[in-house]
């Protein structure tokens, strides 16, 4: 299997799991160990964790959440129906009760409509939905940034470019410091072959959000990759992970993939047993699996040339 190829499926990966980092002013977690808590809200509610979905609740409203480094943090929740909240979770917390309110607020509630599509949309028809859904949001709130970001998804998800950057433009008037905006601008430039400008609405959503803003991160590693700056590649894909705290696995799999370009095979085994060992039965395991080999055996080969 090509390192091209392997590239090709790694980035589909990476780009519809980012798809669901969501909205907000992000906050920079403190370096440490790391630990667990639990949140309690209403079931199947969506949670993040300083702007990185960490997960959906159970039946019973429950969501336990690993790998949380210690400090404050914002912890934000939705579920359909309800009222959004963000609360912040103090230092040393184990557990956390969010209570949630019904809205009936037209605008949220099409707007989480929307959402659910977007998430949901497995073809076109689909995907023109959810983008009719997020207009709708928006005719009964033009202000609503959120709306203008999710709608700029679904455009660029059905490879309208120059629409899809107008709802970004949009959000930034209503929201000027915005680092998922200035991300997401960051793709849809990415892949209109625009790297000059991919790299700086890349950057900017990172200065935005004060070194914190993972989508940004992978997306800068691309670029850089696709340019042949792999040592470069390799920083950004980290400073992802970090901040993801192992939530996205397949990211491991890029790194890997980037290693193996500037020959650090040894460096390129681990980050793809790191995969392993978090994703085990992911989709690219087998393939991570015999790339793995033969990384073995030509490193066995190199050993005994003279």
């Amino acid at each position: 299997m090509s390192l091209i190829y392997r590239r090709g499926i790694a980035s589909m990966f990476v780009i519809s799991l980012l798809l669901f980092l969501c909205v907000g002013a992000l906050a920079q977690p403190p370096r440490g160990a790391a630990s667990a808590f639990v949140v309690n809200t209403q079931p199947n509610a969506i949670v993040w964790i300083d702007e990185i979905r960490r997960g959906t609740t159970d039946d019973s409203g429950r969501l336990a959440v690993t790998k949380l480094r210690p400090g404050r943090h914002a912890v934000r929740v939705r579920a359909n129906g309800f009222k959004e909240v963000t609360v912040t979770l103090l230092p040393g917390r184990r557990q956390i009760n969010v209570k949630l309110v019904r809205t009936t607020d037209q605008a949220e509630l099409t707007f989480q409509e929307a959402e659910t599509a977007r998430e949901q949309a497995r073809d076109d028809e689909a995907k023109r939905q959810a983008a009719e859904l997020y207009r709708q949001a928006l005719k009964i709130k033009p202000a609503y940034p959120e709306a203008h970001v999710g709608l700029a998804r679904v455009l660029l998800s059905l490879d309208q470019y120059d629409d899809a950057l107008a709802e970004i433009a949009a959000a930034r008037r209503t929201r000027r410091i915005y680092p998922e905006a200035s991300a997401v601008e960051g793709r849809i430039h990415r892949l209109a072959a625009s790297d000059e400008e991919a790299i700086r609405s890349y950057r900017r959503a990172i200065a935005e959000g004060r070194g914190f803003q993972p989508e940004a991160h992978v997306g800068l590693a691309l670029v850089l990759e696709e340019r042949g700056q792999n040592a470069e590649a390799i920083v950004e894909f980290k400073k992802a992970l970090e901040q993801l705290s192992d939530s996205e696995p397949v990211i491991y799999q890029m790194l890997g993939a980037a290693h193996e370009k500037v020959q650090q095979h040894k460096e390129a085994i681990a980050a793809y047993e790191k995969y392993l060992s978090l994703a085990p039965n992911g989709n690219l395991a087998p393939a991570v699996r015999s790339i793995m080999e033969q990384l073995r055996r030509d490193a066995d080969g190199q050993e005994i040339i003279p």
